[in-house]
C-alpha cells in the first residue's frame, strides 16, 4: 500500500514550508503512522498508531511558525488526525477535498494481515504495464492517477490556478502569495506533486517519490516571462522527527 504523507503546500510552497515568492501553492504533508493491522486483523481507514501520533505532533510543531490561507485534508480520518496538532497552532479550521483521498484498497477490513501483505507483494512483481490494474477488487492504478489528476485541476482552477494552453507547464496564477498545506498520503502527493510539476504518470509513483509519514514536502511557484512554473524544493523532509520516529 502507498505509505508515508504529510503537508505539501502551494505558495508556491508546498508541504509545508513556506518562502517568500509570488502565491505559491503548496505544502503536502503525509499522513502520520497509520494503524493498518489490529489483533492481526487488516483495517480499513485505520486511526493513527501511538508512535502516529507523536510523529503528528512534532510535525505541528515544525509548523508552528508557518502561515497558511489554507489547510486541506483527504476525507480519511489519519489525515485529520495529522493535521490536528498544526490546526490547534494555527486557530485554523480543516478543509476537506475528496480528491485527496487515497487509492481504494479492496474490501479486506478485517481479513487477516497476511493475506494484505501478499497481495502487496503479489503486486508489485507484475509487469510494469500490468501494474495499471492495481489490487484485484480495490481501486486500479490507472483510475487512481487519472481521479487526482482530474481532482487537481478542479481543485486549481476552482483556486485560481490554470494551466496555459502550451507543450509547457507552465501556469497563471490569479494570486501568487497564497499558501496552501495539504494533509494527504503518499500516493495521492506524488501523483499531485507529478501534476504540478507535468511528469509524465507511471503505476508507481509513490516508489518513484519516496514520502515517509508526517513528512514535508514543499513545492513553489517560480516566476516566467509568461506565467509560472512550480519547483519542488524539498521533499519528504522529516528532520523534526527522531531516527526512531522515521517510518514510512
Amino acid at each position: 500500500m502507498p505509505t508515508g504523507s504529510g503537508p505539501v503546500a502551494p505558495e508556491a510552497t508546498a508541504a509545508t514550508d513556506h518562502g517568500p515568492s509570488p502565491r505559491s501553492p503548496t505544502a503536502p504533508a503525509a499522513d502520520a503512522e497509520p494503524e493498518w493491522v489490529r489483533d492481526g486483523k487488516s483495517v480499513v481507514n485505520p486511526p493513527l498508531t501511538v508512535r502516529g501520533y507523536r510523529q503528528a505532533e512534532l510535525l505541528g510543531q515544525r509548523l508552528a511558525d508557518e502561515i497558511f490561507d489554507h489547510v486541506f485534508a483527504s476525507p480519511l480520518q489519519r489525515t485529520h488526525m495529522t493535521a490536528q496538532p498544526t490546526l490547534d497552532r494555527q486557530n485554523r479550521k480543516l478543509e476537506i477535498e475528496p480528491f485527496l483521498e487515497e487509492i481504494r484498497e479492496p474490501s479486506w477490513h478485517g481479513a487477516p494481515a497476511e493475506q494484505t501483505i501478499k497481495a502487496y507483494r503479489d503486486e508489485v512483481k507484475n509487469a510494469s504495464h500490468d501494474r495499471w490494474n492495481g489490487l484485484k477488487g480495490g481501486e486500479s492504478v490507472k483510475d487512481f492517477v487519472q481521479r487526482i489528476h482530474a481532482g487537481a485541476t478542479e481543485f486549481l482552477e476552482r483556486n485560481g490556478v490554470h494551466r496555459l494552453q502550451t507543450e509547457l507547464p507552465v501556469w497563471h496564477i490569479d494570486e501568487p502569495g497564497e499558501r496552501f498545506a495539504f494533509f494527504a498520503h503518499a500516493g495521492t502527493n506524488s501523483v499531485l506533486i507529478c501534476h504540478l510539476l507535468g511528469l509524465n504518470a507511471t503505476p508507481w509513483e509513490w516508489e518513484r517519490f519516496i514520502i515517509n509519514h508526517a513528512s514535508i514536502t514543499t513545492i513553489k511557484a517560480i516566476k516566467l516571462g509568461d506565467g509560472y512554473a512550480f519547483s519542488l524544493e524539498r521533499l519528504s523532509d522529516v528532520e523534526h522527527l527522531s531516527h526512531e520516529d522515521r517510518t514510512r
